[in-house]
């Protein structure tokens, strides 16, 4: 799902707010969950799951067409774990 389509979920299911202050919501929303992980914050969205921001360490790899050695620096990632909600939900859709 984009960005745009989340819009318009929203909107069709509050339609008394127009299109423009729901754009407003979820741009304020996502930006500051990317503040609050820029600053090292989790963030917990209870039935979807959590948000946090992992290092990886620097590591020697190998290209893998020259065999050459390279130094690869370290990296923040962000990494999402699923909730119990969300994952109940899945399993069930999917008749696991």
């Amino acid at each position: 799902m984009k960005k745009s389509e989340l819009i318009e979920k929203v909107t069709e299911e509050f339609p008394e707010i127009d299109k423009k202050t729901v754009a407003s919501v979820v741009n304020g929303t996502f930006e500051a969950m990317i503040e609050a992980l820029k600053n090292g914050d989790r963030i917990e969205i209870r039935g979807l799951g959590s948000f946090r921001v992992k290092t990886r360490p620097a590591k020697v790899a190998r290209n893998p067409r020259t065999g050459e050695k390279i130094k690869v620096p370290p990296k923040k990632i962000v990494h999402f774990k699923i909730g119990k909600v969300l994952k109940a939900k899945l399993y069930e859709k999917a008749g696991v």
